[in-house]
């Protein structure tokens, strides 16, 4: 069934794509350029490319609720601004709950478990822990409520649908970046790592590919320095490697750690000698480089990713053909080509505040 719809898709997608990012305008954003893995959710599954194709319309307003781990950070209004576009578009009502930071797994969970007490017909899921979401998960999936995984990786096999990149691909996007300035044989060169809060699963993957992408070069990496991803905790852990490091070449990390050292290197007259790579994009970030004061950072248009995740919603309720585990196309962003990708294509317009609600 899934092979069927991939090729369904496909058909005539690339006269909506725009340019090398295969990205297209959030008007009309599909089709879009994604990688399908095959067999859903398994570690060694195969990925192929298709261009993702939405429904057109929901049959009817049905009830969804999206849990977010917080909201503190540009990355997360990006993916609220994709749930709330694509549950307009689609005519369906949506809750949009948060639990205020990668500390507060219990929050999140009781946060779902009363969307679902409150009538919610599917449940998404950006999971503050990958292994801690598993008994919520199993509960929701058995009163035969579509459970879909965005953006962060839950491990469950009671998931329905997967709406997200590996976050060991944009690691390792970042690192090969660092790499490739750096072979082998050349001078020792000092990174300082910050891969995001400890134990959450995204932050795992991207720090196991982040380092395997290094391995060989002349990096060398600083012990990672794990937080959570808001811009207070992120400012004083690159102010201790900076203070610890005085020889460090790179801030190497999060979107919020590029943000926040941006300011920190500036104030301390270190633009020149210290450089900023993200592996992700926030648009911050994606300002920072357009600016020339971050040199790069992998795109995994998280607005698609949260639209994506609405629409396998709405398949699963109606009983349609719906592709399990996808997510955009990764794209490397820098200097070289910033300029020339539609920042409203891969992240929130400037003037988009969280939305909680789309009754």
């Amino acid at each position: 069934m899934q092979l069927r719809l991939i090729q369904a898709i496909a058909i005539g997608a690339t006269t909506a794509l725009l340019g090398m990012s295969g990205v297209a305008h959030a008007a009309n954003w599909y089709p879009y350029k994604a990688e399908v893995t095959q067999p859903p959710f398994a570690a060694d599954g195969k990925t192929s490319m298709a261009d993702y194709v939405p429904l057109t319309k929901a049959s009817k307003k049905w009830k969804i609720c999206v849990s977010f781990p917080h909201m503190k950070d540009a990355y997360w209004l990006g993916v609220d601004y994709g749930v709330v576009e694509e549950a307009r578009r689609l005519g369906v009502s949506a809750q949009i709950v948060e639990a205020g930071g990668y500390t507060n797994l219990a929050k999140q969970i009781s946060q779902i478990e009363d969307c679902v007490s409150r009538g919610a017909e599917a449940v998404v899921i950006g999971a503050i822990s990958a292994d801690g979401m598993g008994g919520v998960v199993k509960t929701v999936a058995a009163k035969k409520i579509p459970v879909i995984d965005v953006i962060n990786g839950i491990n469950s096999p009671d998931v329905s649908a997967k709406s997200l990149v590996t976050y060991y691909t944009m690691g390792y996007s970042a690192g090969e970046y660092l790499a490739k300035k750096h072979p082998a044989g050349g001078a020792p060169t000092k990174v300082g790592w910050f891969p995001g809060p400890a134990g959450a699963g995204w932050v795992e993957a991207a720090h196991k590919g982040f380092m395997e992408a290094v391995k060989g070069s002349a990096l060398v990496i600083l012990e990672p320095k794990y937080g959570d991803t808001g811009k207070e905790v992120q400012s004083k852990l690159v102010e201790d490697v900076l203070q610890a490091n005085p020889d460090v070449a790179y801030i190497a990390g999060t979107g919020v750690t590029a943000e926040a050292a941006v300011g920190i290197l500036r104030s301390r007259n270190m633009e020149k000698k210290v450089q900023i790579v993200g592996f992700y994009l926030t648009p911050g970030v994606f300002e920072g480089i357009q600016k020339g004061r971050i040199m790069a950072a992998p795109a995994d248009s998280m607005v698609i990713q949260g639209r994506i995740a609405i629409d396998q919603a709405v398949r699963l309720l109606e009983g349609k053909d719906v592709i399990k585990h996808v997510g955009p196309k990764i794209f490397m962003v820098d200097q070289k080509n910033a300029n020339t990708i539609s920042r409203d294509a891969v992240l929130a317009p400037a003037t988009f505040k969280p939305v909680f609600e789309v009754k």
